[in-house]
């Protein structure tokens, strides 16, 4: 049957169509008021001008017609709103005739048609017309479910919510049955509508999902709305895994049409729940800042980097200068902005940042406005093992920027920094303690004019090689998947509104501060573990094995924001604290890292590490080699 009307290619009734069957409508509703006003010998009066007079109640029709647009609506999706429209029409032409009527009456006597009549047209036209709509409506509904009858495997879900966007969810997935989805039911908190029944489907009660195991039998799985608060959908999503169902999300309908709702829903995915409520950006200070400015930004071809520039390109900067020593990434990225942002002018530098000669050149081709410094290395276990790499990127290469900002007077220099600088039990989280420290150092040096400022926040959700993405490989390859410690918690945060931050963060204080980011609650990583295997749709333990490792060398925990020795001061954002942590005088970060450098060139691993003990007096090593340097130093304390 679907071969003979091919109805599914059909994606609407051609406007023309519609538009002369609705002059038909009202044709055929004059004619038959008047044949029946003929039967029931009714006097007529002018009945020598009836063709005249009938051509003006349709003449007057059609321009309503044409003026409200009754005939653009989708016919398939018609809705109370499209009878409105023709009520609108219809009700129009009704007072004009009215008028017709009244003037006819004052000046000869008598009206022009029977008040009866009009009455009698508007009722019947409204009414044909608007069933017309939901006829074409139910039958094309009719012949697709002929049509998808015997699709298999349709996923059968139920709606979360009774509200309108649920109502106008469930009749996206009604009126699009060739996708996968097949409507079964609503769930809804309230106890009110235990018996009443939405689009001719049962509305279910929490309570009796969380009663009956044999309801859960009924649907593959729960459809959330995509503005549901952040509460009410872990509510429903612990209750839906906990079932045995599926979760799915739908899109947000204000920014999609109808027809794309149903492509756009999706699995629930662990990001969506670990998202937090918008970041309230100061946009025009932002915006002033970076004007019409030069902007670098260092490691942009990286996953806050690159959220940087796309972030910055919004704000119609002059040039963007990203650099970054990863080539490949760095060309996607270039793809991908000059695609996205026509208009703004990017310069992409292959370069390393530990490299001071090849960043010297771009400070004098360039002269930067303000300089994002987002380049590291931020792996615990590799740079465990190559500590002397750290010492050139993370410390050399911010030392690098830091001098060429302050001799090239640079406006603002703003530095990502991690948890993992505070109270460092690694060779990485200590480096970055260590740039930390060279960057405020050089605040008040002097001749200096420039705001140097370090931003600090932990793990950034789907950020490369972060944990989530990490686990969902594992996941999908079949398990198991690997903790290191049953115990270990962290913070999260999604990367554009870290970069945001940083962006905000950028435009405050008088430089020297180090600022932290309000991240929420710490989240265990084998809660997220057993919510991503649920989510996949299998049982942990069962289906996924969780194997737990051991902590890596240098690895911690839990992770800080702030020192044992510092306080914070509250800005005017809230998300937004400064960290008052212990400081270094120039000269002798300067010392100790010319120190360090030498014997990084050299490879002397330990010799590093021990130097690096020396700028951050609270790193202590945790589950590594460079142990050994914190016993002898205790040995040492003790003699």
């Amino acid at each position: 049957m679907g071969n003979v009307f091919k109805i599914k290619e059909l994606r609407y009734v051609p406007r023309w169509l519609v538009f002369f069957i609705d002059i038909s409508i009202v044709s055929f509703s004059v004619l038959t008021i008047y044949l029946l006003l003929k039967k029931l010998y009714v006097k007529i009066y002018f009945i020598e001008y009836l063709n005249e007079k009938i051509l003006t109640i349709i003449g007057v029709n059609i321009l309503f017609m044409l003026l409200f647009k009754t005939y653009a609506g989708i016919i398939r999706y018609s809705t109370f709103f499209d009878f409105f429209k023709i009520l609108w029409s219809s009700g129009s032409t009704f007072i004009v005739l009215l008028g017709l009527n009244f003037v006819s009456d004052m000046a000869l006597g008598r009206p022009l048609y029977l008040y009866p009549a009009l009455f009698l047209f508007f009722f019947i036209s409204t009414l044909l017309m608007f069933f017309f709509r939901m006829l074409t409506k139910q039958i094309f509904s009719m012949v697709m479910d002929l049509n998808y009858k015997n699709v298999p495997s349709k996923i059968r879900v139920a709606v979360v919510g009774v509200g309108g966007e649920s109502v106008s969810l469930a009749n996206a997935i009604i009126h699009n049955p060739g996708h996968a989805y097949q409507l079964e039911g609503f769930f809804s908190a309230r106890s009110d509508s235990k018996k009443a029944m939405l689009l001719g489907y049962k509305i279910y009660n929490k309570k009796e999902l969380l009663k009956s195991h044999s309801l859960a039998n009924q649907f593959d799985a729960v459809l959330i709305r995509g503005m549901m608060e952040k509460e009410e959908m872990e509510e429903w999503m612990t209750l839906a895994l906990d079932r045995g169902l599926k979760v799915l999300k739908a899109p947000c309908l204000s920014k999609i049409n109808e027809d794309r709702i149903v492509g756009g829903i999706s699995p629930f995915q662990i990001e969506d729940l670990l998202d937090r409520s918008p970041i309230k950006i100061e946009s025009e200070e932002v915006r002033s800042r970076h004007y019409n400015k030069s902007i670098l930004v260092t490691g942009g071809a990286g996953s806050i980097g690159s959220e940087i520039v796309r972030q910055v390109a919004q704000l119609g900067s002059s040039l963007i200068v990203v650099v970054d020593q990863a080539e490949s990434p760095l060309h996607e990225l270039k793809l991908e902005l000059l695609e996205r942002f026509p208009d703004q002018n990017f310069k992409f530098v292959l370069a390393d940042i530990s490299n001071h000669y090849r960043l010297e050149k771009l400070f004098e081709d360039y002269h930067f406005s303000i300089v994002y410094h987002a380049a590291a290395y931020k792996h615990v276990p590799l740079i465990e093992d190559n500590p002397h790499e750290a010492v050139f990127v993370n410390i050399g290469g911010t030392r690098n920027l830091a001098l060429l900002s302050r001799q090239y007077n640079v406006s603002r220099f703003v530095m990502v920094s991690t948890d993992k600088a505070v109270n460092p039990t690694n060779v990485m989280g200590a480096s970055k303690r260590a740039a930390e420290l060279f960057v405020q150092s050089l605040q008040n040096s002097p001749d200096n004019t420039t705001k140097f400022i370090t931003t600090r926040f932990g793990n950034v959700l789907g950020s490369n090689g972060s944990v989530i993405p990490h686990f969902r490989k594992q996941i999908e390859k079949g398990g198991p998947v690997t903790i290191t410690h049953p115990d270990i918690i962290r913070y999260f945060m999604t990367i554009p509104e870290a970069c945001e931050l940083v962006l905000q963060a950028g435009t405050m204080g008088n430089g020297g501060e180090i600022y932290v980011f309000d991240m929420g609650k710490p989240i265990k990583i084998l809660d997220l573990a057993k919510r991503m295997i649920k989510l996949s749709g299998y049982t942990p333990d069962v289906d996924i094995k969780i194997d737990f490792i051991g902590l890596r060398p240098g690895e911690k925990l839990y992770e800080e924001l702030l020192t044992d020795n510092s306080t914070t001061i509250p800005t005017h954002h809230e998300k937004i604290m400064i960290s008052r942590d212990p400081l270094m005088e120039f000269e002798d970060i300067e010392l100790l890292c010319k120190q360090i450098m030498r014997s990084a060139i050299k490879k002397e691993s330990l010799q590093v590490v021990q130097i690096l003990k020396i700028i951050v007096p609270e790193f202590i090593s945790n589950n590594s080699e460079f142990e050994i340097l914190d016993k002898i130093q205790e040995r040492e304390v003790y003699q």
